[in-house]
């Protein structure tokens, strides 16, 4: 089985004609930040269907993105805070 052939672990997708054209974004407020090889890239985001945070990762010009609904930002952040909390509550693993 060629590597593109495999099963996806999300199921089928079908691709019926062509893709749906994006939605004009209109930026809110940008920023980035350094840490370490990576650039983490902020930006607040609003189409036709609302308001979200793309948040993009760029290690050495590879780039990943995910986006999150402005309705989920505050259990986002909420989440995020809880992480912070227990990387400095709990002691490092010896290496």
């Amino acid at each position: 089985m060629i590597s593109n052939e495999r099963p996806s672990p999300y199921g089928q997708r079908s691709y019926s004609g062509a893709p749906k054209p994006s939605a004009p974004e209109e930026t809110l407020k940008a920023d980035k930040i350094q840490i370490e090889r990576k650039t983490f890239v902020f930006t607040l985001k609003e189409n036709t269907r609302g308001r979200f945070l793309r948040i993009t990762e760029d290690v050495n010009g590879r780039r990943d993105t995910i986006i999150v609904p402005a309705p989920g930002l505050e259990e986002f952040k909420k989440l995020l805070d809880e992480m912070v909390k227990a990387s400095t509550e709990m002691p490092a693993k010896s290496q």
